[in-house]
């Protein structure tokens, strides 16, 4: 019978090892607690040409691998790493690498909606599997097109239920989900359909290259507690605007969720002026301690992504975990 503890054995006697780059080496920590694992071994170096330098430190011959890197600031450094890190365990006879990118940010360029330009989210993809990527495991695509863009399995989790969870137990009553524009409104009613709670959206134009106006609320909002939900916040522009819209149509409160808090730019001194009262967002992307005001939760997803390394090595099913 297959072992999953630490030390474990899936169903082809494969040694389980996890490793991190530097993008996020809290969460990794976190997921191999979770799995009984020690992080795996290596030394990642920059060169005075700024080359990066990686070497495994440990023996991964046969090996299942796991490595844990998102696609956060500094985007490119961390691709890299990445990438160079797969190409090192595949030298090193890895059996199987498996790609955890708990937020692709690549996934904004889905298509090609402007002339001579690359689909970048596709460019990345066929990158991670030239440089010895076996599987992909990744949280809340902005476009879930992008999970056709690689050539092998991928898993695609959600954090729904873990931010849906953390408002169930806030009892906001009164509460109506929003979507910050129409083309979320699914993902915002998933959202809902967890809490049974009913749906609005702002329905927004862009004005110019840089500026996108709220131009109606599409739903009762009057005198109800928002919960606004998207993807990402990166510079807080879209959930500013989308609350401050919601206010002007009577809303009384305005919470926010979103899977990954890149918080980028001006977005903290944003939300803590803004009118929005909480603000939750899970560690696919590592949030500084500087950036951790009183209004923002960040909620762990280090034992989704442990669950399923888990039933991947193994060898179960892991749609349950889809949400």
């Amino acid at each position: 019978m297959a072992r999953n503890l630490s030390g474990a054995l899936g169903p082809r006697n494969w040694k389980l090892k996890v490793f991190s780059g530097n993008a996020n080496p809290e969460l990794a920590r976190e997921v191999c607690e979770h799995l009984g694992e020690p992080p795996g071994r290596a030394t990642i170096q920059r060169f005075s040409n700024e080359n990066i330098f990686v070497q495994i430190e440990e023996n991964v011959r046969e090996a299942d691998v796991y490595v844990i890197q998102p696609f956060s600031s500094p985007v490119h450094e961390n691709i890299m790493e990445l990438l160079i890190m797969m190409d090192a365990l595949r030298s090193a006879s890895a059996r199987r690498i498996t790609a955890v990118i708990p937020y692709y940010s690549y996934a904004r360029s889905d298509k090609k909606d402007a002339p001579r330009i690359s689909i970048t989210g596709r460019l990345m993809a066929d990158l991670l599997v030239t440089s010895g990527a076996n599987r992909v495991l990744t949280m809340t695509l902005h476009a879930p097109q992008v999970h056709g863009f690689f050539s092998v399995p991928t898993d695609h989790l959600v954090a729904t239920p873990i931010l849906a969870d953390h408002f169930k137990h806030m009892s906001i009553e009164n509460a109506v989900v929003v979507a910050p524009d129409a083309g979320h409104a699914k993902r915002a009613g998933e959202f809902a359909q967890f809490l049974k709670l009913p749906i609005a959206f702002v329905d927004k134009r862009r004005v110019s290259d840089h500026e996108v106006e709220a131009t109606a609320v599409v739903g009762d909002v009057r005198g109800k507690n928002c919960l606004v939900v998207d993807d990402e916040i990166a510079a807080a522009s879209t959930t500013v605007s989308t609350a401050q819209a919601l206010l002007e149509h009577g809303a009384r409160e305005v919470y926010a969720a979103a899977t990954h808090g890149v918080l980028c730019g001006p977005a903290i001194s944003r939300l803590e002026a803004s009118p929005i009262h909480h603000v939750a967002v899970t560690n696919t992307v590592g949030v500084a301690p500087e950036k951790r005001i009183a209004k923002l939760e960040v909620l762990s997803v280090a034992p989704l992504f442990a669950n399923a390394i888990k039933s991947i090595h193994t060898g179960e099913s892991i749609s349950a975990l889809f949400g």
